[in-house]
């Protein structure tokens, strides 16, 4: 028997010109990433680079997609680095959306979109092809053309070379999405942690349009309710509202000052 390969609502809505708005999980759970999807959100960003488990984790990325799954939320993981063979695992694990950090070039770009892939520009890709979780054990139906229609492959812009080189960047054959990092741009600008400076806004903004311009869905982070209600108007698609542990700070803290009101 046969299994249906399941669609990727991340990439269908992008590629229908909305909004997906999601949240960091910053503390890894398959219990907050599947309560993240009873809650109604587009996606759940693990973030790979900066903390959590390693992407060579087998056990511990498939647990996280299996909570995505129960819950039909998207999974969004960011890698720790560009190398195909990490993309690869990923892909095989069961990821969908995978983004790439601290990109510098369309070269190391293409190389890991391409390795995405079975067919890639009408030709060979570079993906191996096995009976995989992905796959599910060598189950699932039109495994190959599924596969390259679903998985949804980004980059994140976030180093001054890779916004020196964005419109060829951005002219990388089946990109899936530019990631704004504001935070490492800063620092790799000069100005670590100055988001409002000068330098790192026009920065942003330089890659913010030339994104929309080639019709590359663009990421990035709301800094509240109004900025992602902002960001979403002027372009993005892909939204993160905010994280687990900023979500924990502002209620517990709320709590803790409520009851010290209260004793006093």
């Amino acid at each position: 028997m046969n299994a249906a390969q399941p669609t990727n609502d991340l990439a269908a809505t992008v590629g229908e010109g909305g909004v997906a708005f999601g949240v960091l999980d910053d503390a890894y759970s398959p219990t907050l990433v599947e309560f993240y999807g009873e809650l109604g959100a587009d996606f759940v960003w693990v973030d790979l680079e900066h903390g959590g488990p390693s992407a060579r984790d087998a056990g511990r990325v498939e647990d996280l997609l299996r909570a995505a799954e129960r819950t039909g939320v998207e999974l969004l993981v960011r890698l720790p680095d560009s190398d195909p063979t990490l993309v690869r695992k990923a892909l095989d694990l069961g990821v969908r959306n995978a983004f790439l950090p601290r990109v510098k070039t369309a070269d190391e770009v293409r190389e890991a979109v391409r390795s995405a892939r079975f067919r890639y520009e009408d030709g060979p890709g570079d993906r191996g092809l096995a009976s995989p979780r992905a796959s599910r054990w060598g189950l699932a139906d039109d495994y190959v053309a599924a596969e390259d229609e679903e998985t949804l492959v980004g980059a994140t812009i976030e180093t001054a070379e890779s916004v020196e080189n964005v419109d060829e960047i951005l002219a990388v054959p089946e990109l899936g999405f530019v990631f704004i990092g504001p935070f490492d741009l800063s620092v790799a600008l000069g100005h670590p942690g100055e988001l409002d400076h000068p330098d790192v806004r026009d920065a942003v903004e330089t890659v913010r349009s030339a994104a929309v311009e080639a019709g590359v869905p663009v990421g990035g982070l709301g800094f509240g309710p109004d900025d992602a209600a902002e960001k979403a108007a002027n372009g993005y698609q892909i939204v993160n509202l905010g994280s687990t542990t900023g979500a924990l700070e502002g209620a517990v803290t709320g709590w803790l000052d409520d009851v010290e009101r209260t004793d006093d």
